[in-house]
């Protein structure tokens, strides 16, 4: 109880220093100018893990409108809903433009300029690249229009005010970047960039400081508060408490095919995830995944779930 209130204090603290009218990038419409390509495009939104947040396949099976959103997302603030990501006009994203789209994924805002719930996780798409966004708008322009009313989150104020967001960002969110790594392999660099950005694994897997905002120095080391209230375990290469004994090829059969080295198979988000993602990837996408988790460090965390 005293955690949950000196989260409201701050957040509320926080949400009316930062609410503020927030004004479009600039930089963000320059990608209107850039032709995406659906079939590139595909294969980001793969490699996103086919963005299953946004699908309710536990609600309503296979009769689930695909990526017209509704899906409860439990955190420690409440519950909040997927939205509608098809290209309906009304209540989807038929009506944006390439920039609003970026500004979305990069910054966190909607066309209209107000704050996305974090359980979107625009803070790593937001080291996605100009064409890889365009690219999957245009894919995400091509699958077909569902209409589907967006649905309010069922969380306290200030969690359910998206004023308290402004805070959260001054707090939390600093556009991700990435260095040339000139040391490192050209796989090496793109297993970074998947799993930083476009899989964006920490949101799920790293624990949460006080505020809501990822713990980087437990980066990857999993959470007992992932995703929909499921425990994330520690995906660092500990070799007692994460995947250290994992060789490459366990890793990247694993995102192939959601079998454990140990013959275990996943279940829960993981394995849609995997099912409309990963599995869906080149090897060579995987194997890049593989090499990268290989090198960060490692992190003794033992993630048990909550009695």
């Amino acid at each position: 109880m005293r955690r949950s209130r000196t989260r409201i204090g701050l957040l509320v603290a926080l949400g009316v220093l930062a609410s503020v009218p927030v004004h479009a990038a600039d930089a963000a419409r320059d990608l209107d100018a850039i032709v995406g390509d659906v079939d590139r495009g595909e294969r980001i939104f793969r490699a996103t893990g086919g963005c299953t947040c946004h699908t309710n396949y536990p609600g309503e099976g296979s009769a689930a409108p695909e990526l017209a959103g509704g899906r409860a997302m439990e955190t420690p603030f409440g519950v909040f809903y997927s939205s509608n990501i098809t290209p309906d006009p009304e209540t989807g994203i038929g009506g944006w433009s390439s920039a609003d789209f970026a500004r979305a994924m990069r910054e966190g805002l909607s066309p209209e300029g107000e704050h996305y719930f974090p359980t979107f996780p625009y803070p790593s798409f937001s080291g996605l690249t100009g064409e890889d966004l365009a690219d999957m708008f245009a894919y995400l322009r091509a699958r077909p229009a569902i209409r589907r009313e967006n649905r309010a989150p069922d969380a306290p104020f200030p969690f359910s005010w998206r004023g308290s967001v402004a805070g959260w960002k001054l707090v939390n969110f600093t556009p991700k970047t990435f260095d040339d790594a000139p040391d490192q392999s050209e796989a090496w660099r793109r297993g970074r960039y998947l799993v930083e950005a476009a899989a964006h694994c920490g949101e799920c897997h790293t624990p949460r400081t006080l505020t809501g905002g990822l713990d980087a120095a437990m980066s990857l080391a999993g959470s007992v508060e992932g995703p929909e209230g499921q425990l994330a375990p520690n995906i660092t290469p500990h070799e007692e408490t994460g995947i250290g004994e994992w060789s490459r090829a366990d890793l990247v059969w694993y995102l192939q095919m959601g079998i454990k080295p140990d013959g275990d198979d996943t279940q829960g988000l993981m394995s849609e995830v995997i099912e409309h993602g990963y599995a869906e990837l080149p090897a060579s996408e995987l194997e890049a995944i593989a090499e990268y988790l290989a090198t960060v460090r490692a992190i003794e965390n033992r993630v048990k779930a909550t009695e």
